[in-house]
């Protein structure tokens, strides 16, 4: 390599990837957990309601988050919208029991990457997430 030329910039490793999983049913996020760290997502954070949700995204500004429409205390969509106040790089994946038109319209318009409709396969997870690895 010439000393004028550019070096290329060294991507992210995977291992410093980390993702947030937000949703109030623990299986659903120890099932996504699983599925990201086989992926290679090195730090999985979860948080069952809004509260914590919004303050490990705050502190852990996490990459990849999977984010629930219904959780017991507010609604995704509105902590979909704080977050993209907040981050404008995350890979936001909204997830949903309710695959409503209005839903997947709101989730797009809000910024999220996907809508992920329950239950998913690890396969559809993987499809998501793989190119951003």
């Amino acid at each position: 390599m010439q000393a004028n030329e550019l070096k290329p910039i060294a991507t992210r490793p995977t291992s410093a990837i980390n993702a947030l999983i937000v949703d109030d049913t623990v299986t659903v996020r120890a099932y996504l957990k699983t599925i990201l760290q086989e992926l290679g997502v090195h730090q999985v954070f979860e948080a069952s309601d809004g509260v914590n949700a919004e303050a490990i995204f705050l502190q852990e500004q996490p990459q990849l988050v999977f984010l629930d429409i219904q959780l017991p205390d507010i609604n995704g969509q509105v902590l979909l919208e704080r977050f993209r106040r907040c981050d404008q790089h995350s890979h936001i994946f909204m997830i949903s029991a309710y695959s409503s038109v209005d839903n997947l319209k709101a989730a797009v318009a809000g910024g999220a990457k996907a809508f992920v409709v329950k239950p998913f396969t690890a396969e559809r997870i993987s499809n998501l997430v793989q190119p951003l690895l």
